[in-house]
This record gives structure tokens, C-alpha cells and sequence, in this order.
């Protein structure tokens, strides 16, 4: 074998090893992968059984419903679409109507999103990234000085 068969040899198997190495990682975080989406785009395309999703946007006004067992439904929207929200858990302090949330979860065969995170903003100018953009592109976003934060 020459230098240069040598070379591109261990090349090929560095290039082998290298995508192994990438499949396994990939298909070890393959649960771990959850996908934004917007109420609107839940509307237009419901996701698969048991596929884990965040759904952003603004918890409804006049919607939240307190049950037993630190039970909550509520809806989340973005302006033109809205899902009905199940959590059984504690909330953030800071939820509450017309506020930003991120909820983590899958949707059921009755179409209601169970939750079994909820985040809410932390701050009077912090909103996630997905759900400011979502938003925006929904026109529903109103522009003021916290704006500049997601630019």
C-alpha cells in the first residue's frame, strides 16, 4: 500500500467513524427533540399522537379554569387561533391572562393539549423567541420599547 492509499484509507474510516458517531447521538436524543409550534399551526396541521410539542402564545383572557387536584385548563392563542390548555401541577407565579407561556406536552385524541410544563415569562420584558416571532407574523404584536429584545 502507497502513502497516499494509506492516507485516504484512514480518511474513510475517520469519515465512517465520525457519521456512526452522529447517527448514535441523533437517534439517543431523538425523544429529546420538541418542535415550537404556534396555535394556528396546531390548528392547520395537528400533530401525531404522543409526538411532544411546545405550544406558545398568550394565555386567553377569561379562560382559565381552576379544577381539583391543582387541575388547570386554560387556552392558549395567538390571536388567531386557540387551543384549550390541560395542566395538573403547580403554576409559575408569574401566570396569568394576556401573559406569554410556553407549554410542553402532546395533544390527545380529544384535541386538548396536556401539558406537563408550563413556563411563563420571567421578567416584564422577556417572551420567548418562537412565541414573539409567531406573534409577529400572526400580526398580533404590539410594537413598543420591548420590541428591541427580539430583534
Amino acid at each position: 500500500m502507497t502513502r497516499k492509499q494509506r492516507r485516504l484509507t484512514l480518511i474513510a474510516m475517520a469519515g465512517c467513524a465520525l457519521a456512526f458517531a452522529t447517527g448514535l447521538i441523533l437517534f439517543a436524543l431523538n425523544d429529546q427533540i420538541v418542535f415550537f409550534q404556534s396555535p394556528s399551526d396546531i390548528a392547520a396541521k395537528a400533530p401525531a399522537p404522543e409526538q411532544r410539542i411546545r405550544l406558545g402564545g398568550l394565555v386567553e383572557s377569561g379562560s382559565v379554569v381552576r379544577g381539583q387536584n391543582e387541575t388547570v385548563t386554560f387556552s392558549v392563542t395567538d390571536g388567531d387561533a386557540s387551543v384549550n390548555v390541560t395542566y395538573t401541577g403547580i403554576l409559575p407565579d408569574l401566570f396569568r391572562e394576556g401573559q406569554g407561556v410556553v407549554t410542553e406536552g402532546v395533544v390527545n385524541a380529544q384535541g386538548t393539549f396536556v401539558a406537563d410544563q408550563v413556563l411563563a415569562k420571567h421578567d416584564e420584558n422577556y417572551m420567548p423567541k418562537e412565541v414573539a416571532d409567531a406573534l409577529k407574523e400572526q400580526g398580533h404584536w404590539q410594537e413598543d420599547a420591548q420590541s428591541a429584545n427580539y430583534e
